[in-house]
C-alpha cells in the first residue's frame, strides 16, 4: 500500500494505492495546531491498516502557517562585517511606487539579534580576509546570553566559496550543540546577498517548528505501526525524505498545492494533453500554474506575503510557478466601506468552518453560496446542513446590503469568486503570451470542479479534465512524484568564452553532491535522472531565461546548440532575439531526479443501458452568465466509461460536484476522468 496525505486550510486529504490499483479516497477535518493528529485521522476514517504501508508521502502547510503567523523561532543572524543590515536594506524596487508614506516589511531577525564577524571573501571565491573565530565565540555567547532558539549564518559570497560558512557551523555546534543552526550554502549557492540572505533566515525561523512537527508525525505513524519508508512534498515538485526537509524546511514551504500541479502534468501526458492549465480550488486559497509542453515550471523567485502594496519577503528556493490568491470553499463574503461586495482573502479555514458546517460559522462562504444556488447538495454534507441558517446569513451579510435575498446573495458571491479566479488564471495564461485555446485545464480540489468548467468556456479553453479523486487530487499527485533535488550553482562568465571544462567540472561537482543525496536516502544508481539547465541573458540585462540545455560534458559542438536555445526561448518569453549581441551564462542548475515507483491508472467498466441510470434528481441550479436552470443532476459512481450528455447539467459525488455549462458537452473517458468540452471561439 502506498498513501499520501496532504493537509489543507480546511481538510486534510488522503489517497491510497493498494498493490492491483485499486484507489482509496478519504477526507478529515484539519485539526490546527495539532495537525499530526487530522493525519492520523483521516487514516482511521480511511481504513488503511498502517502496518502495510510501503510508502508513505506527506504534504503540509505547517511551514508557510508557521511564517504567515510568525509562530517561528527566536532566530539570529551570524554575518559578514558591514552586512548586518542587509535585511534591512532590502531591495528598492518596491510594488506601491507612489506610496509617500510606503514601509519595507520587517525583517523576520531584528537587528539586536543580527550579529558581525570578520570574514571576507570575493566574487570569484579568493579569501580576502580569514575567518574570525573569536568574533564567531563571542556572537554565540552573546546569542546564549538572548536564549536565541536557531542562528542562521550568511556571508557574502559564500556561494563561490562556502568555507567559512562551514567552519563557523561546525564551531557554533561545538560551542552550543543544542541551537538549530542554518548555513546559507546548505539551500542555495545562487547569487543575490538579500535574497540568500533572506532565505536562511527564514530558514533558521522555522527549523525548530518543522523539526517538531515532523519528530510528532513520526512518532504517531511509528507508534500506528508504519513500516515504510516516509517522504514529504517539496516546492520543487518533488519529494525527500523526514530527516532533509528538517535541515531546509524553507523547501517544503509550498508543500501541498504543488503537488496537485505536478499530478495534472502527469495526467495531462497519459491523456494525450501536454498543454496544461492546473486549476485547484481548496477550502482557502485558487490556486493555478501553466504546464508548456509536459513542463512543471520552477521558479527561484519566490516570494510569501508579496501584494499590490507589500514587497513581502524572498525565498531563494526552487519553488513550482504557482499563483495562489484567498479565494476557496472557505473564504468568507463582506461588504467594503464603499458598499462593494468581496470574497476573501480572509477564510473561515476548518474552525469554525462554513455556515453549512454548523460548527458556529456566522460568515458567509464561497461553499454556503453554492450550497443555495444548487450546485451543492446538502445530503453530501457529512454532518447535518441547517438550510435556514446558511440563508439567514447570506441575507444578513450580503443580501440586505445590496438589497435582494439568499438567492440573489449566493449569485452575486458566485460571480465575485469567479472574477477572482479568472484573473489569477490569465496572470498565468495570456498575461504571459500564451493562448488559452491551446491548453486544456484540470480542475480539482473540493471546488476547482464547480468554478472550473464556468471559467474555461469564459477564457475559451476548449477542454476541461475533473480526474478522479478530484478533490484529494493533490494527494493522489503525490503518488506520482519522484525523489527531487536541485543545485544551483551561480557562474558569471560570457558564454562565447567560457571554457568548456571549467563549467563541466561544475556540472561534475553537482552530480557528485547529487550521487550523495540520493546514496544517504536509499536512492540507486539506476532510479537517478539528470536535467540540466542554464540560465542566461544578453549581456547588459539583469534578469535571465531557464535554457534547457543538452547533457554533459559539453563539447565544443554544443555551444552554437545552446547558443540557439537560449535565442528561442528568449524570444518566446520576450518576443525578439537579438543573434548580434554576445550572451552570458549567470547560472548553472542541476535537477537531480530519484525515479520512485508509480502506480498504474485503472480503467472502469464501460457505461452500462442509457445515462439516465445515473440520474438523481432535477433541482434548480445557478449558471453565470444563464440564470437559474432547471437542471438533472447525476451520480459520478454510476457513470461508466462512454457515457455522454449535454449541459446544463451536475455529476455529484462525496466531496464535490462538477458544474457543467450550458453549450458544454461531457464524457467520461476510460479511466473515469470527467472530459467537460466547449467549442472554442476563433
Amino acid at each position: 500500500m502506498r498513501v499520501a496525505t496532504d493537509i489543507g486550510g480546511t481538510f486534510t486529504d488522503l489517497v491510497a494505492i493498494d498493490e492491483s490499483g485499486n484507489l482509496i479516497l478519504e477526507k478529515a477535518h484539519t485539526t490546527p495546531p495539532n495537525f499530526e493528529a487530522g493525519v492520523m485521522d483521516v487514516m482511521e476514517k480511511s481504513g488503511v491498516d498502517p502496518k502495510g504501508i510501503e510508502a508513505f508521502f506527506h504534504g503540509t502547510t505547517t511551514i508557510i502557517n508557521a511564517l504567515t503567523e510568525r509562530k517561528g523561532a527566536k532566530t539570529a543572524l551570524i554575518t559578514t562585517r558591514g552586512f548586518r543590515d542587509v535585511l534591512e536594506l532590502a531591495r528598492g524596487n518596491r510594488p506601491d511606487l507612489f506610496n509617500m508614506v510606503f514601509e519595507k516589511p520587517a525583517p523576520f531577525i531584528p537587528r539586536y539579534l543580527r550579529r558581525e564577524v570578520t570574514e571576507r571573501v570575493r566574487y570569484d571565491g579568493a579569501v580576502l580576509q580569514p575567518l574570525s573565530r573569536d568574533d564567531v565565540r563571542a556572537a554565540v555567547e552573546y546569542l546564549k546570553r538572548e536564549q536565541v532558539e536557531a542562528i542562521a549564518v550568511c556571508y557574502i559570497n559564500s556561494y563561490a566559496n562556502e568555507a567559512h560558512e562551514r567552519e563557523t557551523v561546525e564551531l557554533i555546534r561545538q560551542l552550543w550543540p543544542e541551537v538549530f543552526v542554518c548555513p546559507s550554502v546548505d539551500i542555495t549557492k545562487e547569487w543575490r546577498e538579500y535574497e540568500r540572505t533572506s532565505t536562511a533566515a527564514l530558514n533558521a525561523y522555522v527549523m525548530p517548528v518543522a523539526s517538531s512537527y515532523l519528530d510528532r508525525l513520526e512518532q504517531r505513524l511509528s507508534g500506528a505501526g508504519v513500516p515504510g519508508s516516509r517522504y514529504i512534498m517539496q516546492s520543487n515538485g518533488g519529494t525527500t525524505t523526514f530527516a532533509q526537509s528538517k535541515l531546509t524546511p524553507v523547501n517544503v514551504v509550498e508543500s501541498g498545492p504543488v503537488a496537485g500541479v505536478f499530478g495534472a502534468s502527469i495526467l495531462g501526458k497519459i491523456l494525450g494533453e501536454p498543454n496544461v492549465i492546473a486549476f485547484d480550488v481548496g477550502g482557502t486559497t485558487a490556486k493555478c500554474s501553466l504546464i508548456d509542453q509536459g513542463e512543471v515550471k520552477v521558479t527561484t523567485s519566490y516570494y510569501i506575503e508579496r501584494t499590490e502594496r507589500s514587497a513581502g519577503y524572498p525565498i531563494m528556493a526552487p519553488v513550482v510557478d504557482i499563483v495562489e490568491i484567498g479565494n476557496g470553499g472557505g473564504s468568507i463574503a463582506w461588504m467594503d466601506e464603499a458598499g462593494s461586495l468581496k470574497v476573501g482573502p480572509q477564510s473561515a479555514g476548518a474552525l469554525p468552518g462554513p455556515v453549512a458546517y454548523g460548527k458556529g460559522g456566522t460568515e458567509p462562504t464561497t461553499t454556503d453560496a453554492n450550497l443555495i444556488a444548487g450546485r451543492l447538495s446538502a445530503k453530501n454534507f457529512d454532518m447535518e446542513v441547517d438550510l435556514d441558517a446558511v440563508r439567514s446569513a447570506l441575507i444578513q451579510r450580503v443580501g440586505a446590503p445590496l438589497s435582494t435575498g439568499a438567492e440573489g446573495a449566493a449569485e452575486s458571491i458566485i460571480r465575485v469568486a469567479d472574477s477572482n479566479m479568472m484573473n489569477a488564471l490569465k496572470l498565468i495564461s495570456v498575461r504571459r503570451g500564451y493562448d488559452p485555446r491551446d491548453f486544456a485545464m484540470v480542475a480539482f480540489g473540493g471546488g476547482g470542479p464547480m468554478h472550473g468548467p464556468t471559467l474555461a468556456r469564459e477564457l475559451n479553453i476548449r477542454k476541461v479534465i475533473v480526474p478522479v479523486a478530484a478533490s484529494v487530487f493533490s494527494a493522489w499527485g503525490m503518488l506520482m512524484t519522484d525523489v527531487r533535488h536541485d543545485y544551483i550553482q551561480t557562474k558569471i562568465v560570457a558564454f562565447s568564452a567560457a571554457p568548456m571544462e571549467e563549467l563541466n567540472r561544475l556540472w561534475e561537482g553537482m552530480t557528485a553532491e547529487a550521487r550523495r543525496h540520493f546514496a544517504e536516502e536509499g536512492v540507486s544508481e539506476e532510479q537517478t535522472m539528470f536535467t540540466y539547465i542554464a540560465d542566461m541573458r544578453y549581456m547588459g540585462q539583469e534578469h535571465t531565461v531557464q535554457v534547457a540545455a543538452p547533457p554533459v560534458p559539453w563539447s565544443e559542438a554544443d555551444r552554437q546548440e545552446i547558443m540557439n536555445r537560449f535565442h528561442q526561448t528568449h524570444e518566446h518569453f520576450y518576443t525578439f532575439r537579438l543573434p548580434d549581441t554576445p550572451a552570458e551564462i549567470v547560472n548553472l542548475h542541476l535537477v537531480a531526479h530519484g525515479r520512485l515507483h508509480k502506480p498504474a491508472l485503472q480503467e472502469i467498466a464501460p457505461q452500462a443501458g442509457d445515462i439516465s441510470q445515473a440520474l438523481k434528481e432535477r433541482r434548480r441550479v445557478f449558471f453565470s452568465g444563464d440564470g437559474w436552470l432547471d437542471t438533472p443532476i447525476y451520480d459520478r459512481a454510476k457513470l461508466g466509461s462512454g457515457a455522454r450528455a449535454a449541459g446544463p447539467l451536475v455529476v455529484e459525488e462525496p466531496t464535490t460536484a462538477t458544474v457543467v455549462c450550458p453549450g458544454q458537452t461531457l464524457r467520461v473517458d476510460p479511466y473515469g476522468n470527467l472530459i467537460v468540452e466547449t467549442e472554442v471561439q476563433q
